[in-house]
């Protein structure tokens, strides 16, 4: 038996279709936004407690993407499942909070089941409804119209439109919070400690630079053979040059050897004194880490010494160490 294959020229257009439908549905949403959205917003500002979101079906799934935006956003949200909240989760919902509920309709059953209880508890309640003489719409204390002409399925059946519709007005709810709330990027930055951002707005050069007997370091009276010695040890193609209390006076690189080679010279009897480059680039260990690639990128070097509050060498980072730990 032949598997089905898709006619070429009926699948895109079919496509284009959806897409048409979907984006319409967004643009008529769009100039049919009032002063509903601004009341929904205050009205989460508003409490103490978090939001939390609840819908049933596709309704619940893009109801539990919301939660997630709206709490990797600054407003502290969470989702409740309609049919569980009529069996014991309804006690997760406190009068300090405020109700997200979703459905396109306005007359899901298990969400209309909760609404009385949540009304007696005095529990405020927002709807984003297609239904705007519904159940749902009658409880609520604002409406937000997520109503679309049809559905994207050729059907007119499947949830496509109205869901689009659901998932683009919470996202709006989203920036609309961010935004009043003053959330900054080092904000978003705490709650995603593991994606980049996190990474490049939460580590510091203190994280991930080197320490101790890995920071390479010699006095300015050192032998030229001492002083590469400990440059091929540490590995780091640098060394520092710092006085007895430990303030950086000079570096040598690996670039300068070549230099110092290309014209000839004799290093036997030098000192690190005479062929180190003084008052190099250095970086605080309170520093982010992305300064340091920044840093790097700027001055084409691949390694920087590291210094304390009090200018006292304390570390070393390069360009290896900033990419182990995803910086860059």
């Amino acid at each position: 038996m032949n598997p089905m294959l898709a006619h070429s020229a009926h699948t895109l257009q079919l496509a284009r279709e959806t897409l048409d439908i979907e984006a319409a549905a967004l643009l008529r949403m769009k100039d049919r936004l009032d002063e509903r959205f601004v009341q929904a917003v205050n009205m989460v500002l508003a409490v103490q407690g978090r939001v939390v979101v609840t819908g049933m079906g596709k309704s619940g799934h893009i109801g539990r993407k919301i939660a997630a935006t709206l709490a990797s956003t600054g407003t502290p949200a969470m989702f409740v499942h309609p049919g569980e909240a009529s069996h014991g989760d309804l006690g997760m919902i406190k009068i300090v909070d405020v109700v997200l509920a979703i459905s396109n309709s306005g007359e899901s059953d298990e969400l209309i089941a909760i609404l009385p209880v949540l009304k007696r508890q005095g529990v405020p309640l927002i709807a984003l409804t297609g239904g705007l003489q519904s159940s749902l719409a009658r409880h609520a204390d604002v409406v937000l119209d997520c109503s679309v002409d049809k559905e994207a399925c050729p059907l007119n059946l499947a949830p496509t439109a109205s869901t689009t519709a659901q998932l683009a007005m919470g996202d709006a709810l989203a920036v609309a919070l961010l935004d009043a709330r003053g959330f900054k990027p080092e904000d978003f930055a705490r709650s995603h400690p593991g994606g980049s951002l996190g990474r490049k707005l939460l580590t510091h050069v203190g994280d991930v630079m080197r320490k101790g007997t890995e920071v390479p370091q010699v006095g300015p009276d050192a032998e030229f053979t001492t002083l590469m010695r400990e440059m091929s040890s540490k590995g780091l193609g640098a060394t520092s040059v710092t006085d007895a209390e430990g303030r950086v006076l000079g570096v040598f690189t690996d670039g300068d050897l070549r230099r110092l080679i290309e014209k000839g010279v004799d290093l036997r009897n030098l000192s690190a004194r005479e062929v180190m480059h003084p008052n190099p680039r250095t970086i605080r260990q309170d520093a982010l880490a992305v300064e340091a690639a920044e840093m790097m990128e700027l001055y084409r070097i691949t390694s920087i010494l590291v210094v304390d509050a009090q200018g006292l060498l304390c570390g070393a980072i390069n360009s290896n160490d900033l990419m182990r730990a995803k910086v860059i």
